[in-house]
């Protein structure tokens, strides 16, 4: 993983409003997809980290900021990146993209969780899965992308 993955979705009428605008809350499920993919392509394997080691991931902390909208069938690029690693926790940079205009900038803090429901120390192999998602502080859109 070279540090940044990218999920793409397009934009149904179901995602809308009535002026054929993203809802808001609808970008929390466009990110929340696209970490999941990330964390797939990264080497998390999430069903393995609950059933074997009673661990799971859980949203601690969301900032977003809404920078331009997101219309019906709009085909937008989500990226996601680690901007760190701490004991238990880490802090992930997810941007929403469209032709290489930012729509949507969010940080996201997840905690690892044990079977106490309390805050655990991150797996070693989920940490080493993560560093490969380690990403620089400003995400770009790569031209080479469909």
């Amino acid at each position: 993983m070279s540090g940044e993955a990218s999920f793409w979705l397009r934009v149904y009428y179901e995602d809308t409003d009535l002026a054929g605008i993203v809802f808001y809350a609808n970008y929390l499920r466009f990110i929340e997809r696209a970490r999941t993919e990330a964390l797939i392509e990264a080497g998390v394997d999430q069903r393995a980290l609950r059933e074997e080691l009673g661990v799971v991931f859980a949203v601690r902390r969301i900032e977003a900021d809404y920078l331009a909208p997101a219309r019906f069938q709009d085909r937008l690029r989500v990226t996601t990146r680690v901007l760190a690693i701490g004991a238990s926790s880490v802090d992930l940079g997810q941007d929403v993209w469209r032709d290489g205009t930012a729509l949507f900038r969010s940080t996201v803090r997840l905690v690892a969780i044990g079977a106490n429901a309390r805050a655990t120390k991150l797996p070693p192999v989920a940490r080493a899965a993560l560093e490969g998602l380690r990403g620089a502080e400003e995400s770009r859109p790569r031209l080479d992308d469909p």
